[in-house]
């Protein structure tokens, strides 16, 4: 039992014992003392005059003074207004201590008999991933293995957007601008070169879109902005990549194949990106297998009256008594939109895995279309629905502002990785601590700093937020920072290898009578990892663990700041704090690896 939950009962016990009253538990709230303020934990009396019949300083006293007499651990009290201060025995810490260190303190919480399926990556075959991707894949790897750690059975899933009018884009520009090349030919990633041809699309179909707003102008001078985009919007090109999108519906063998090669090309570099970035996943699933199990589902809303046909044949769904919109499921030609293939993809999904929750993890200018998702599911009836969770997070932006693909204006994920591990490398040989380090060595470090600083810098902010990113900030031995957090690691089982080479025992420490309160504080920090890991759970949030993993590696720096190890004033302490140095390596290790950071032994 830890010591908070130790100290509610006893409190507990005072309210029955001198005032006659059973409280629940959940009432009992601890807080860590104030540095400024003598003990450990304290309680605030405020809440509870109409209980005792006493102000909140006699209700403090009297409690106090029940502790102090009763709870051989509790060793002294102070009251400040009604917030009861107080002081544990050393022998209770260093009790907790002992079992953190020969327990598998670290392990998974116990399972919970709950499956959950985290979609995230989900890239489209017309680019390759870029930085806003990176932190999608991030978030999705995080979560999985942190729901995982917290007792659900977890699926991995990627959804690949291998369909649609932005595929089309990619394939004519290639048909009509291409000359037969492939990435062999031109020693470049299968999907860096689709993505090229989807930049040449967007070149092209504004030059189109220029020559016909000057072709209606000229035969209409007076015509208004608004009118001139709308008669502009269907360039030639366009509409051939429309017609494109119904070849491909309608199974045309050219077309088909040209989306095969493309594609193909397209998943061989994502592969490579994902082995590079640490993301693995358990299933994939494709927009192209899915969407007419979408287009099935569109007929049976039909024909419950759920969903409407509109005179051009497009099918929609009336949500404005749900203080919603019409949402558009089938176009007019019959080809299938987003929503169409979320929802075939949704009962394929369940029908594999059967989960009690799916989370999805998608930015959030898809807010509105998983609200839509969820409610069309629930009134389809289908047993999932309630558990469709959209794992909402902010864009990932640029000092010069927003990223645009079509325009070839984003940051890609393989060029990021590159100028991170450039960094690392230069950042590690300034400090100039790896001299006897293998040259395999040096590039496996390189490449661990680069994706941890990578990693934590896109995580340590919760998802919901949008950030701004800057490589060069993100790699730095000092402050919040995956690298500084890794130093740590490191240090700590540098301060092991030592320990190991004198013979020390860090087991026997058990003879203190006092201890430092920085000793005490890591130890309460360590502690709290079970807390953490189920907050990160419960809130799909890996931004919890990199925070405690900061906190954890900035505490342990004042700790060695202040307090000598090795030097240590009496055998004892010596132990303790070896014993503190490794269980601080064992949490940051946990931690970082459930944000998918490795933690080096050596820097």
């Amino acid at each position: 039992m830890k010591i908070e939950e130790k100290l509610t009962q006893a409190i507990l016990a005072g309210f029955e014992n001198k005032f006659g009253q059973k409280i629940p538990s959940n009432k009992i709230i601890l807080q860590t003392t104030r540095k400024e303020f003598e003990g450990d934990f304290t309680f605030v009396t405020f809440p509870f005059g109409r209980i005792t019949k006493k102000r909140p300083e006699e209700t403090a006293q009297i409690l106090g003074d029940y502790l102090q007499e009763n709870i051989e651990w509790v060793t002294k009290f102070n009251i400040v207004k009604g917030f009861l201060n107080i002081s544990i025995s050393s022998h209770l810490w260093i009790e907790l201590l002992n079992t953190i260190s020969s327990t598998d303190y670290f392990r998974s919480l116990p399972r919970n008999g709950e499956k959950v399926m985290v979609e995230y990556s989900s890239p489209n075959t017309n680019k390759p991933l870029h930085l806003g991707h990176l932190r999608n894949n991030f978030l999705g790897h995080s979560v999985s293995l942190i729901l995982e750690a917290a007792g659900y059975e977890v699926l991995k899933a990627n959804l690949v957007n291998d369909r649609g009018i932005h595929i089309c884009k990619s394939m004519l520009a290639y048909q009509k601008f291409g000359h037969d090349e492939t990435p062999e030919e031109d020693n470049i990633k299968g999907d860096k070169l689709v993505g090229d041809y989807y930049v040449k699309f967007d070149l092209e179909n504004r030059k189109q879109t220029v020559e016909l707003q000057e072709q209606i102008k000229a035969q209409n001078p007076k015509i208004s902005k608004e009118d001139l985009a709308k008669k502009s919007k269907n360039t030639p090109l366009l509409l051939e990549a429309q017609e494109m999108l119904q070849k491909w519906e309608n199974n045309d063998p050219q077309t088909v194949a040209l989306w095969k090669k493309m594609n193909g090309w397209v998943y061989t570099g994502f592969d490579e990106t994902y082995q590079t970035i640490g993301v693995e996943f358990d299933k994939f699933y494709y927009e192209s297998g899915t969407y007419l199990l979408g287009k099935q589902i569109v007929q049976e809303g039909l024909e419950k009256g759920i969903f409407f046909q509109k005179p051009d044949n497009s099918v929609w769904i009336n949500l404005k008594s749900d203080k919603l919109d019409e949402k558009l499921l089938l176009r007019p030609d019959g080809t299938s939109v987003y929503m169409t293939q979320d929802m075939g993809t949704a009962d394929l999904k369940y029908r594999d895995f059967s989960m009690q929750k799916s989370v999805y993890v998608v930015g959030n200018e898809q807010d509105y279309h998983f609200k839509v998702l969820r409610l069309i599911m629930q009134k389809l009836n289908r047993p999932y629905a309630d558990g469709i969770f959209h794992l909402s997070y902010g864009m990932v932006e640029l000092p010069e502002g927003k990223m645009k693909s079509r325009e070839g204006k984003v940051v890609d994920a393989d060029d990021l990785v590159a100028e991170m591990v450039a960094i690392a490398t230069e950042r590690t040989n300034e400090a100039g601590k790896i001299e006897n380090f293998t040259q395999k060595e040096r590039q496996k470090l390189y490449h661990q700093l680069a994706l941890g600083a990578l990693k934590y810098y896109l995580l340590k902010v919760e998802p919901k937020k949008k950030m701004l990113f800057n490589p060069k900030e993100s790699i730095d031995f000092q402050g919040d920072t995956g690298v500084y957090i890794q130093y740590t690691h490191a240090r700590c089982c540098s301060i092991l290898r030592r320990a190991e080479a004198l013979g020390i025992d860090y087991i026997n420490f058990s003879s203190l009578t006092t201890l430092e309160p920085l000793e005490i504080d890591l130890i309460r920090l360590i502690a709290d990892f079970p807390i953490k890991l189920q907050e990160a759970a419960q809130n799909y949030s890996p931004a919890v663990m990199a925070n405690y993993a900061y906190d954890v590696a900035r505490l342990y720096g004042k700790f060695f700041a202040e307090l000598s190890i090795f030097n240590a004033e009496n055998p004892a302490s010596k132990a303790l704090r070896i014993q503190i140095s490794l269980q601080v390596a064992e949490t940051i290790r946990v931690v970082l690896q459930l944000i998918g950071v490795e933690a080096p032994k050596r820097m």
